[in-house]
């Protein structure tokens, strides 16, 4: 079945459709690019057709599909638009998200709830609309989760809750849909240079919050990391895709990651309660809605969506 290595049991993609969520930006644009220079069909979905447009001009054979994945309507078009366009679907890759930081007494309820709609909901959506095509041609889909999943720092509650949810979402559907032939994986990327990333890293009480955290686990990666990663996981269809190999290993203590997390907050001089005090100023400053907005473009774009 088109096996290109027996040995990294990878397949090609040549030829194959493969429809990514969040695809105007970051991880979805290059994982685009990468699986397109494969051979790959590229169906391309998001909120911004601009930077979708260019992505799908860097590809060989790609198509644009202007869609919000918590709305079925938009899903439902868009879904058949790429039937109509390449015949069927076999990859799907369940990849938009969007941050909002902030702590759960003060954040906007607004964009509380719409990171859970567009991290939780919106995968759930996306796959319930792709999943009968990726049991015709017995496909693979990859959720992007995160290792915000296996460790839930302050001021991320919104987004750890929808990444862990989305996590155990894909972790019941793999036994699901295994013998119908499609298979499931979940990918944890940790901090990745993305648009999303560096502009939470610009938030003036995120960014000095996340500066803090030690060691690997405050580290930002370089996005052809996790483009190596993200696009040998789709190769071989794996079920897990961990960015770096450690956040695997996190897996294995997560037990004790809590209190551990609850500690180091208070070695470091009480830094969330500063950091909580800090909120509530730049909320009185700016507003609730701007102060904890979801970062970057396309949380922009996600809560013109709304």
């Amino acid at each position: 079945m088109g096996i290109t290595n027996l040995l990294t049991r990878e397949r090609a993609v040549d030829g194959k459709v493969v429809v990514i969520t969040g695809a105007a930006r970051g991880l979805g644009a290059g994982l685009a690019r990468r699986l397109a220079a494969r051979g790959a069909k590229l169906a391309l979905v998001g909120l911004e057709p601009a930077e979708l447009a260019e992505v799908a001009a860097d590809c060989a054979d790609a198509a644009v599909f202007e869609a919000d994945v918590t709305d079925w309507a938009d899903l439902e078009t868009a879904v058949q638009g790429v039937v109509e366009r390449f015949g069927g679907i076999d990859i799907v890759i369940a990849n938009a998200g969007i941050a909002a930081a902030g702590f759960v007494r003060s954040i906007d309820p607004a964009a509380f709830e719409r990171t859970i709609e567009v991290d939780l909901l919106g995968v759930w959506r996306t796959t319930r609309v792709t999943l009968p095509h990726l049991i015709e041609r017995r496909g693979y889909l990859l959720v992007v989760s995160s290792m915000a999943a296996i460790a839930h720092a302050p001021a991320m509650a919104a987004y750890a809750a929808a990444k862990a949810g989305v996590e155990a979402f894909s972790n019941s559907l793999r036994a699901e849909v295994r013998h119908l032939g499609v298979r499931v994986g979940v990918a944890h990327p940790s901090w990745i240079a993305t648009d999303l990333v560096n502009a939470a890293d610009e938030h003036p009480v995120f960014g000095p919050l996340r500066a803090s955290m030690p060691g690997p686990i405050g580290r930002t990666y370089p996005v052809p990391v996790a483009l190596d990663a993200l696009e040998k996981g789709v190769l071989r269809r794996d079920r897990t895709v961990h960015v770096p190999g450690w956040v695997g290993a996190l897996k294995l203590v997560r037990a004790f990651l809590p209190p551990v997390i609850e500690i180091g907050a208070r070695l470091t001089g009480n830094l969330v309660a500063r950091a909580d005090k800090a909120a509530l100023a730049d909320i009185a400053a700016r507003g609730a809605d701007v102060s904890s907005r979801p970062v970057g473009a396309g949380g922009a774009a996600a809560m013109r969506g709304r």
